[in-house]
């Protein structure tokens, strides 16, 4: 079964920084899709950066040079460092991976969300 962990979320002053971790377990991170997403109240949830398998990686526009996404020192992790914080990135974060079943289906996992509130 695979699971998803966040931790590291909390309150910041605008400007601040604040270090995302996502931890899974049943699956290898090292070998799929990983990323984030954030869901704003009132929002849809939209994609933040993403690692694909070749190790590219995608950042949206609006967290170019803030955000940046790596695979953790620690086994099966995947991390999102966020520098220069906005009340706009205000949001539950998600942390997500690609998968494929053993029906050769494509499957998403997610995790609960961890909420991030950037105010002064």
């Amino acid at each position: 079964q695979v699971q998803l962990v966040e931790s590291g979320g909390g309150l910041v002053q605008p400007g601040g920084s604040l270090r995302l971790s996502c931890a899974a377990s049943g699956i290898s991170l090292s070998s799929n899709v990983v990323g984030w997403y954030r869901q704003a109240p009132g929002k849809e949830r939209e994609l933040v950066a993403q690692i694909i398998a070749s190790g590219r990686i995608n950042y949206a526009d609006f967290v170019k040079d803030r955000f940046s996404i790596s695979r953790g020192n620690a086994k099966n992790t995947v991390l999102l460092q966020m520098n220069s914080l906005k009340p706009e990135d205000t949001a539950v974060y998600y942390c997500f991976v690609d998968w494929v079943g053993r029906d050769y289906s494509s499957r998403r996992s997610w995790g609960q969300g961890t909420q991030v509130t950037v105010s002064s």
